[in-house]
């Protein structure tokens, strides 16, 4: 007999509206994560001579990308920094996944599961995830659909663009918790775009989110000083057996 999984909810005398959800994309994603250079966290201020020339070469794989039947987007993101959020129950879990610490991130968005399955063994994919590979320490794979959006992430202009990578037991558990407090990223940074990608192969995360803001100024004060992102986010996060591990990038 199969149990529901219900939402462990602490500190409820904090009243945040619910998140604002529209109706999921149809499309399928491949997200490429590396890590090339051993950086001073949580700031990633320089670049290796390695990591300029990846991301130079994953750059110009754009213009190849779009000509593949199938593809809608591709785009290629630098890391920034970590910010503030990272949950202690990761820190607790450390043996059972992998300390996110992605410098180098590719997302390609196609619009099929059947152009998906043929870009996989396109040559100009094999030999990307070749030269990634050849590059980094480690490389994080998988395949993604989109479970929740608030909206789509637009990847037309610069900002500052979070990848957050989520462990979770439980993945039910690990969406639950998510919309309970997406809201309060909504009401306290404005928040009106995320695409939550799940992975479809075998993945480290149970979650990936994916959003975007215009600078690191309407995201970052929010998280250093209010409270509630703490009492009402984070403790929860917590209380469900789910740990984030953000980071923030730009646009290449």
């Amino acid at each position: 007999m199969s149990t529901q999984t219900s939402l462990n909810i602490v500190n409820k005398h904090l009243n945040y509206p619910k998140v604002t959800l529209i109706e999921t994309s149809k499309s399928q994603y491949i997200h490429i994560a590396a890590e090339i250079d051993r950086s001073v966290f949580p700031i990633f201020l320089t670049k290796s001579s390695r990591k300029k020339s990846t991301l130079k070469y994953c750059k110009l794989q754009k213009q190849k990308f779009k000509k593949i039947k199938g593809v809608i987007d591709y785009n290629v993101f630098s890391a920034a920094l970590i910010p503030p959020g990272r949950g202690k129950y990761v820190q607790e879990n450390i043996n059972k996944t992998h300390l996110a610490k992605f410098d180098i991130v590719v997302l390609i968005e196609i619009d099929t599961n059947q152009h998906l399955k043929k870009i996989l063994s396109n040559e100009i994919y094999t030999s990307l995830v070749t030269a990634i590979k050849s590059k980094s320490s480690y490389t994080h794979i998988t395949t993604a659909t989109n479970v929740r959006q608030i909206g789509p992430v637009d990847h037309k202009k610069q900002g500052i663009f979070l990848f957050n990578y989520f462990y979770a037991q439980n993945t039910d558990q690990n969406l639950l918790v998510w919309e309970y407090t997406a809201g309060w990223f909504e009401k306290e940074t404005q928040l009106n775009n995320s695409t939550l990608l799940l992975p479809n192969t075998n993945s480290k995360y149970s979650i990936i989110n994916h959003c975007r803001w215009d600078s690191l100024w309407c995201i970052i004060p929010h998280l250093i000083f209010k409270k509630t992102f703490k009492t009402y986010v984070l403790d929860n996060f917590y209380a469900n057996n789910v740990g984030a591990q953000p980071i923030l990038y730009r646009l290449v």
